[in-house]
């Protein structure tokens, strides 16, 4: 039996991905977590053979916490369950140890064989995040500049283009001003971006406003 930990901080969100996972005979959720620090605390408690994570809960959340569940349950697998694109997320998730990552549009066809494909050691992920994935090391050179940004620095992106102030995301992220600051200037500078419209409109070509 496959046992899952499902993390998403709507109760409508997780009551639909219990009934698609109810009818499958060797698939069980044994926990649920509202938010980062509930998954934290369930894995402490309980093994878990697979993960399911939304990206965007509460707390602490997105890719810092996959990081921290790899670091406390190396053996745990995880499947990233996102509104966010691939373009987004995807690649950033699976670097940072996620075994999975389907999109919540897709989840009613693919979670059931997503699930049992990761909890048998493979991953799931589209095979345009594949092809992403393996040439990666062979384009540095040329890849997109957001791709070159930390993770913090990606997240203060996608709260900038997002119409957050700096005031907003240091409150969001409990970082302060001057860090967010200065997180904003490298953006800039790493995307060669003299002003926040044009850093809009590159968010706005490359799909990566929510």
């Amino acid at each position: 039996m496959i046992r899952v930990l499902l993390a998403d901080d709507h109760t409508i969100v997780r009551a639909g991905l219990k009934e698609i996972l109810a009818d499958t005979g060797d698939i069980t959720v044994a926990g649920e977590a509202i938010n980062g620090q509930e998954v934290l605390a369930r894995i402490r408690e309980h093994d878990y053979d697979v993960a399911v994570l939304d990206l965007s809960m509460p707390g602490r959340s997105g890719i810092e916490l996959i990081r921290q569940v790899k670091g406390e349950k190396p053996r745990l697998r995880i499947l990233v369950l996102s509104m966010h694109s691939e373009e987004q997320y995807a690649v950033r998730a699976l670097k940072a140890g996620a075994s999975g990552y389907l999109t919540k549009e897709s989840a009613a066809d693919q979670l059931v064989a997503a699930i049992r494909r990761i909890a048998a050691g493979g991953a799931y992920v589209s095979p345009e995040t594949a092809e992403r994935l393996a040439l990666d090391a062979n384009r540095a050179t040329d890849a997109p500049p957001h791709t070159l940004l930390s993770d913090r620095e990606f997240q203060v992106f996608q709260l900038l283009v997002n119409g957050r102030s700096v005031s907003e995301i240091a409150a969001r992220l409990s970082l302060s001003v001057k860090t967010v600051s200065t997180h904003k200037t490298r953006i800039m500078q790493k995307m060669k971006l003299a002003n926040p419209a044009e850093l809009i409109r590159y968010a706005l070509e490359h799909k990566l406003l929510d």
